[in-house]
């Protein structure tokens, strides 16, 4: 699902959107608000607060964007509108202001809301759409067509329509449509709505073509296709101002940013603080699966859960979680890469005063050009015992010489080891370290934070045959592994090398 995992907005969008609007929440991913270019999103949101529903600083925002008006041509500046934003944020709301302002404003217009499938979208038509306008200021100005097939919200003045229609291959097959809103579109297995909807509008110049919805899974083709592309457009669009015909909005929390933390909800959900509270956010932590979570309020893709690897006893790890662990003046570091290259991971080890050991990654970054210079710096704040790194042919062995040359060098006597030197794993020194942390896990002896690139390593691994023995597998692995990869030969350098420098100092301390 990802494009550029370090992407960020310019620091100009999160301040145009606070100041135009007051949004403190701003999406990772969003289109910005051409001032020059007029709009009709104020139009929209007058017909949102009739509805009932005051319009919160994100639904102003999108609002504006999504309905601004090409100077040039007098029709509007995007034919598409993405928006994924999670659940509960105020989307329904939001996206029915948009069709009543559409049948409200302009005549013989051609509405055509769909969801999940047919059954969904009438429930919702009725219970929903139907109900709101029936309670609103609104009311009396159109009048229900119910007739089962045939569903329809025709307003009085302007003759034109909303209705409903499946999410069948058929869909869309009719009159000229002049919006057309794909919902829920997680349930989307293909693009046949698009491809039905779409034709549908050629000859309307006006025409828009909406699509939103909370988080999927992998299942969610079309909607996982759609995200990916409206975040390249974004991308594309800051890096070289070109504005596409499409705009996009999406509030997203990437991996790195803990469920638990309300800071992450602060910056994923738009609607806390306005028709969501921390509480009710914390109460949705603490019922619902975190996958589940995941998905409808950080709005992350949510995974199939992958079979166990045998060896990797990953049950083991939720109950090793201590969120107030830190390392001690004792420790060890490890590197490794991940096997496209494509990311880096250093690692500590140290041993607690309980006997457990405390197991962290200290930094990872994308690409290797950072490392060296990282475990450099570290070497000198921390005065490490070991500095690990695994050799032979995996893809940190690149990095042994540059590590030598930038002064973390291997001891001329293996039997005198000196402080912060640096330990080249083989393939029987990884597969004793990758054996002991399994047996670590499973007694309790480990330690850790709970990070998110850590502990996604434990439940992604896979491992490969050595001989009678395993080691980890970093190109038959779910996921990035050189977090995990890190963590377990730091171990195993603490525990195996470490001891024969602090023998070494204690020997020396003595004569002194």
């Amino acid at each position: 699902m990802t494009t550029s995992p370090t992407w960020t907005a310019p620091s100009e969008f999160a301040a145009q959107c606070r100041e135009l609007y007051g949004l403190e929440c701003p999406p990772f991913w969003g289109t910005p608000r051409r001032p020059e270019f007029p709009t009709l999103g104020g139009k929209a949101a007058r017909v949102m607060a009739k509805l009932g529903f005051e319009p919160m600083p994100w639904q102003k925002y999108v609002l504006d964007v999504a309905l601004e008006i090409d100077p040039e041509t007098g029709v509007f500046a995007h034919r598409e509108v993405g928006l994924s934003v999670p659940r509960q944020q105020g989307k329904t709301q939001q996206i029915l202001a948009v069709m009543v302002h559409r049948i409200a404003a302009w005549e013989r217009q051609n509405v055509t809301y769909a969801a999940q499938n047919r059954t969904m979208a009438k429930k919702r038509w009725e219970d929903e759409f139907l109900a709101t306008l029936d309670a609103s200021k609104l009311y009396g100005k159109y009048r229900p067509r119910k007739t089962t097939g045939n569903e329809a919200i025709i307003w009085g003045s302007t003759r034109s329509l909303l209705g409903i229609t499946s999410n069948t291959e058929k869909a869309g097959h009719g009159p000229p449509l002049d919006l057309g809103v794909i919902d829920e579109a997680f349930a989307a297995e293909d693009d046949r709505l698009e491809q039905a909807f779409s034709p549908a509008m050629l000859t309307k110049p006006m025409a828009q073509l909406w699509w939103a919805s909370a988080g999927g899974t992998e299942r969610s083709v079309w909607l996982n296709k759609k995200r990916v592309a409206g975040r390249l457009l974004i991308e594309r669009l800051w890096e070289t101002g070109v504005h596409p015909s499409a705009a996009y909005f999406e509030w997203f929390a990437p991996d790195d940013m803990p469920r638990d933390d309300p800071a992450t909800w602060r910056a994923t959900l738009p609607a806390l603080g306005h028709t969501v509270s921390e509480a009710v956010i914390q109460a949705e932590l603490e019922k619902l699966d975190p996958g589940e979570f995941d998905r409808a309020y950080l709005n992350r893709t949510r995974k199939a859960a992958p079979p166990e690897d045998p060896n990797v006893p990953k049950r083991m790890w939720p109950g090793l979680v201590d969120k107030e662990t830190r390392a001690g003046r004792e420790l060890a570091f490890a590197v490794d890469v991940s096997q496209d290259r494509s990311s880096s991971s250093i690692a500590v080890a140290s041993l607690r005063p309980d006997g457990r050991v405390h197991l962290e990654v200290v930094d990872r970054r994308p690409g290797t050009d950072w490392v060296v210079p990282a475990v450099v710096k570290l070497a000198r704040l921390w005065s490490p015992l070991v500095v690990a790194i695994s050799g032979g042919g995996s893809p940190a062995g690149s990095l042994v010489d540059a590590l030598v040359s930038a002064g973390v060098t291997v001891p001329e006597d293996k039997e005198k080891p000196h402080r912060g030197h640096l330990v080249v794993l083989r393939t029987y020194d990884q597969v004793e370290a990758c054996g002991q942390l399994a047996d670590a896990l499973n007694q309790g002896t480990a330690a850790h934070l709970d990070q998110v690139p850590l502990t996604a390593a434990v439940n992604g691994a896979r491992t490969r045959k050595v001989g009678d023995a395993w080691v980890l597998d970093r190109t038959g692995s779910l996921v990035d592994v050189a977090p995990l990869v890190a963590v377990t030969i730091a171990r195993w350098a603490l525990l195996t090398r470490g001891p024969a420098v602090l023998d070494d100092y204690d020997a020396l301390d003595s004569v002194l």
